[in-house]
């Protein structure tokens, strides 16, 4: 699949209704974990832009990983960078340069094990009851073996 066409592919799926509600649903833990963990570098805005480009990135880097797309892995890595750190470094670098040198470090581990749990939660490429019916299809042909 060439580059266009797997963007094109993406298009379609940022507008399936499960997958818009799966981000709500992470946006909603983000804001409550914001008030809640009382971080220095935890805060609404950012959780917004992180979600947002998680959103956009996150299952079309997993498709990459995957499916082998050997000559994607520049763009991919460009892509999980710039989501899981590059934004946060922006936007704290501009907000309090102090947070951002206290907790860049800690961050990075932890947004980039959220970022590819986005990519295999949106990784099919789908709707819900096509998901649903390849779950039961799966399940019902592993019960039979």
């Amino acid at each position: 699949m060439n580059l266009l066409n797997s963007f094109k592919a993406e298009l379609t799926e940022y507008r399936r209704p499960w997958k818009l509600v799966t981000l709500a649903m992470g946006l909603a833990l983000l804001i409550v974990g914001a008030f809640y963990y009382q971080a220095p570098d935890w805060d609404i805005p950012i959780s917004f832009i992180m979600a947002f480009f998680a959103y956009l990135t996150a299952s079309w880097s997993m498709h990459v990983l995957v499916e082998r797309q050997w000559k994607y892995i520049p763009l991919m890595l460009f892509f999980t960078w710039l989501t899981v750190d590059g934004c946060y470094a922006f936007y704290w670098s501009i907000k309090d340069p102090v947070a951002l040198a206290y907790m860049r470090s800690a961050n990075a581990p932890a947004s980039l094990c959220l970022y590819l749990m986005c990519g295999l939660v949106w990784y099919f490429r789908g709707s819900l009851k096509e998901f649903l019916a390849e779950m039961n299809s799966f399940v019902s042909l592993k019960s039979k073996f």
